[in-house]
C-alpha cells in the first residue's frame, strides 16, 4: 500500500550527487523542517554547487571528504555508471552511515561490497518527487533495522508517496513502471496535443486539455475503488466517439506495444546492474 508519513526528527544527511533528484529530496526535508545546516552535499559541478547554495543556503563539496563524518545517513544520488568510483572516494568517511541509493539499477550487493556495510536500502523514485508528488518504492537488506526503515521513509515522504517491495528483483519492474512511467505519460501528452492541434485547436488549448485530463483521470482512478477497466468501460458507449478512438488503438496494437516497451525498460534495468555494478 502506499503512504505517506509524518517525519520523525532526522540525522545529519549526505548527499552524494546534488543533481534533479538530490535537489527534490534536500528541498521536501527542508519545506517538513530539517536544517540545510545539517545537510551535506558533494557535487563535481560548479553550476549545481551554485543552485545548492542558491535554492537552499547549502555549501556542497566538490569532492568527498571528512565532513561526511558526520552523516548518519548517506543519499547516493548519482548516475549509475559512477557509483563505484565515487563510493571509492567516500568509502572511509562513511562506514557508521545508513546508505539510501536512488542509483537505477545498482543492485545492493554491488553497492555492500563497495562500501563494506550492509546497512543499505535502495529506493526507485520518479521525477514528479521535484513538486512533491513523487512515487517511490524501497528495498531494504535484512540488516537495516526498523528504526532506519522509518527514517528512510520520512525521507522518501517529504517528495511524495512510497512503498516497500519484498524483494530487490521487483526494483527491475519498478523502474519500468513508475521510474520510467513520467516519461510514457509526457510521450502522450505530446501525442494528444499534437492531434488537437492538427484538429484546429491552438497548441496552448491543446495542451491544457491533455494535462488537465491526465490530471483529472488520475485523480479519479486515485479515489476509486474500482479498476480503471471498469473506469474505462463506464466512459465508452458503444458505437460512441471513446469507442472509435479505443477501437483504433486497439486495432494498432498500442496495448502490446506498451507492454512491451516497459519490458524493455525492465531488461535495461536488469542490464545496468549487469554493466555497472561488478
Amino acid at each position: 500500500m502506499s503512504q505517506t508519513a509524518a517525519s520523525p526528527a532526522l540525522p545529519t544527511i549526505a548527499f552524494i550527487g546534488g543533481g534533479n533528484m538530490a535537489s527534490a529530496i534536500i528541498g521536501g526535508l527542508i519545506r517538513q523542517g530539517h536544517p540545510a545546516s545539517q545537510t551535506e552535499v558533494v557535487e563535481p559541478w560548479a553550476d549545481a554547487r551554485e543552485a545548492l547554495r542558491k535554492n537552499y543556503g547549502i555549501e556542497a563539496q566538490a569532492e568527498a571528504g571528512p565532513a561526511l563524518q558526520r552523516a548518519r545517513i548517506v543519499v547516493w544520488a548519482i548516475k549509475p555508471q559512477t557509483f563505484k568510483d565515487a563510493a571509492a572516494q567516500a568509502k572511509a568517511h562513511t562506514q557508521d552511515a545508513l546508505h539510501l541509493s536512488v542509483a537505477a539499477g545498482i543492485r545492493s550487493d554491488s553497492i555492500a561490497q563497495w562500501l563494506s556495510t550492509e546497512r543499505i536500502v535502495r529506493t526507485m523514485p520518479n521525477t514528479p518527487a521535484l513538486v512533491g508528488k513523487g512515487m517511490s518504492a524501497l528495498y531494504a537488506r535484512p540488516a537495516v533495522d526498523a528504526a532506519e526503515r522509518a527514517q528512510v521513509e520520512a525521507i522518501m515522504a517529504s517528495t511524495g508517496e512510497y512503498l516497500w517491495v519484498q524483494t530487490e528483483k521487483q526494483l527491475d519492474a519498478v523502474t519500468a513502471l513508475s521510474g520510467s512511467g513520467p516519461a510514457y505519460v509526457f510521450y502522450f501528452l505530446e501525442a494528444m496535443t499534437r492531434a488537437g492541434t492538427g484538429m484546429g485547436l491552438t497548441e496552448q488549448q491543446a495542451h491544457q486539455l491533455a494535462v488537465g485530463t491526465f490530471v483529472g483521470a488520475s485523480e479519479l482512478a486515485r479515489r476509486s475503488d474500482e479498476p480503471p477497466a471498469v473506469l474505462r468501460q463506464r466512459v465508452t458507449s458503444k458505437g460512441g466517439t471513446t469507442y472509435a478512438a479505443l477501437q483504433s488503438m486497439e486495432n494498432d496494437g498500442v496495448g502490446a506495444a506498451f507492454e512491451r516497451a516497459m519490458e524493455a525498460a525492465r531488461q535495461r534495468a536488469d542490464e545496468l546492474g549487469n554493466e555497472f555494478g561488478g
